[in-house]
Parts: structure tokens; sequence; C-alpha cells
């Protein structure tokens, strides 16, 4: 006779953080002795818990990072999900919006397998890979990604960010952070940016 086992099941649950419009999933996740089936995406949970829910992803990127990797702080005009396939990250959010009430606020989540960030469009995501070996970061995105879209990055060694990366690395260091995240601008670049169009450029018209 075969004897029956329970199952453990975690619920899908979501949690609001300090940044409007950002939320930490838990994945539905049922385990056995076989392992764990996990609900990575499923649209009624997310429509149910108020949370954006396209009726269809139309981007899913995977990368692949070592130990201390850092990518990020990318901001484009487009809702993403993230979350790790395999291994651990240290998740980064900073809300870049003009005009949004939680403006330049920040928010660190402890990324692993069943927890995952619903990052609404213009706020900056970016991650430092904490595990050993390969730490697999998933992204769905919302629209096609396209190097010609709108959005903003920041430096994610930004000190005024005041962001306790894990790991500590060398920014010259072309295996932990590209060329292109190292000369990312600064926040107060970013905000000084948006004053000038705010205003107006010294000596223009506005």
């Amino acid at each position: 006779m075969c004897k029956s086992l329970a199952v453990p099941l975690i619920p899908f649950a979501v949690t609001p953080t300090d940044v409007d419009g950002l939320f930490v999933v838990r994945m539905k996740q049922i385990s056995d002795e076989r392992g764990i089936v996990r609900e990575f995406y499923r649209q009624s949970d997310f429509a149910a818990a108020g949370l954006p829910a396209p009726a269809q992803w139309s981007q899913l990127n995977v990368t692949e990072s070592s130990r201390g990797v850092i990518r990020g702080l990318h901001g484009e005009a487009m809702t993403k999900f993230v979350s790790v396939a395999a291994g651990s990250a240290f998740g980064v959010y900073l809300d870049a919006r003009e005009g949004s009430p939680t403006f330049a606020t920040v928010v660190t989540v402890e990324l692993k397998p069943g927890t995952g960030v619903v990052v609404s469009s213009g706020i900056c995501n970016g991650f430092q890979a904490t595990a050993p070996g390969v730490t697999q970061y998933a992204y769905c995105f919302d629209q096609e990604w396209s190097a010609t879209m709108t959005g903003v990055a920041v430096n994610a060694l930004d000190p005024a960010l005041g962001v306790a990366w894990p790991i500590g690395i060398d920014r010259s260091d072309r295996s932990l952070l590209s060329a292109k995240d190292a000369n990312l601008p600064l926040l107060a670049d970013l905000v000084a940016s948006l004053q000038r169009e705010v205003h107006g450029a010294p000596g223009s018209d506005h």
C-alpha cells in the first residue's frame, strides 16, 4: 500500500515596499520527496492582488553571474518581474520617476528562488550575485527591450544611495562591473537633469 505523504505548501503572498509600485512576491510553492514545484507567475494571482498582470510577458531574459557581479541600476520604461532561478542575489531598487511620491527612495531585497519583485516602469533595478558559483537572475518584461527605449539609469556604487553591497568590489574589475554600468550617472546628476528640464537650461527663454 502506498503511504500518503503530506505536501508542504507555501502560499502566494505580496508585500508592499517603501517605493510606490514596487512589491515583493512570495511565489506559491509545493514540495515533496521529489523536489519543488514553484509557480513563477500566475496571472490570476497577480491580478487579484492588484499587481501589474499583462496578458502575456513580451520578453524573458535570464542572466548568469558569478559571485560578486553587480548589474544595474537600470530603469527602462517598462514593467518587470524579477527573481532568481538559481543561486541568490542582493536586489536593489531605486525610485527614479520624476514626480513620484517616493522619488529617490531605495529598497533592498534578499532574493532567492521563490522570492520575486514587481518593478513598475521607471523604477531602477539592479542586483549583486551573492551565491557561490553562478546565480541565474530572471527578468520578465511587459514589452520587448530596445536600446532606444526611454528610461533612466543610475550608478549602483553611488555613495548617496546608501547601499551596503554585501560583497566589496573594485569598480575597475570588468569581470564584476561593466564599463557601461561603472560610468552611469550619479543620483545627483539625475536630479540636476530633471531640474533643468523643469526650469530650463541657464540662458534659455524658459
